[in-house]
């Protein structure tokens, strides 16, 4: 008997790709297992862009996007430091930080950054708005098996989850590009029309493996 049950247990676990418009990832605790595992299209990036939606009420720091790879435990990630009151857009270990920026407990907010390895160059949107840009890192691309995770930051490939980073709250709408999105592509993702949807992680055909207490719902709409 627990076999069988072990056997009618084992599909839900498995990643499937899923059209997941009009939902929602929710994490309604703070933990340093609940996770969801995106997978991706491709391995090999010599350009990055990832758009998310999320909301949180957390007064304190928590990742919003994690990829490391076995040489890079941040190869991209974007991340809110609430000791320095920044959000952070760390490309293969390079930190770049984002000051002054209105981030309000509980209220969604679209996050884009992107990077290019020719250029090196990195930039950050907040709610469509594009924010300095910076150079972070040239040259190489980022390579190597990704492991890409919402509700945990990696300290080490796909592991080493600290408490302290892990994000409470909704997440929606994640898309993943193997190029540089323009200002336009990007308001148009931030309008919700009309926007490329990504080649390397779709929301509208996500493939992904959820770990732990992480709920999909539907969005929830805002009535007038």
């Amino acid at each position: 008997m627990k076999f069988l049950l072990l056997l009618v247990m084992l599909p839900a676990c498995a990643a499937i790709p899923r059209d997941m418009s009009g939902k929602m990832f929710l994490f309604p605790q703070q933990t340093t297992t609940a996770r969801v595992r995106l997978t991706p299209s491709k391995q090999d990036f010599s350009a990055v862009t990832v758009c998310t939606r999320s909301l949180t009420d957390l007064r304190r720091s928590h990742s919003i996007f994690s990829m490391a790879t076995p040489t890079n435990e941040n190869a991209f990630l974007i991340i809110w430091d609430h000791t320095q009151k920044d959000l952070e857009s760390h490309i293969k270990n390079v930190k770049s930080e984002y000051l002054g920026l209105d981030y309000k407990p509980n209220i969604w907010y679209s996050i884009c950054s992107s990077w290019d390895s020719e250029s090196g160059m990195v930039q950050l949107w907040f709610d469509g708005q594009p924010l300095a840009r910076r150079y972070a890192i040239s040259g190489s691309n980022i390579t190597g098996s990704p492991v890409i995770l919402l509700g945990q930051e990696q300290d080490s490939h796909g592991g080493s989850f600290d408490l302290a980073q892990s994000f409470v709250g909704m997440m929606s709408d994640v898309h993943m590009w193997d190029h540089a999105l323009s200002s336009c592509e990007i308001q148009e993702y931030v309008d919700g029309v009309n926007f490329p949807p990504g080649n390397v992680l779709n929301w509208s055909a996500l493939e992904f493996q959820i770990t732990d207490r992480v709920l999909i719902e539907d969005k929830q709409p805002i009535c007038y």
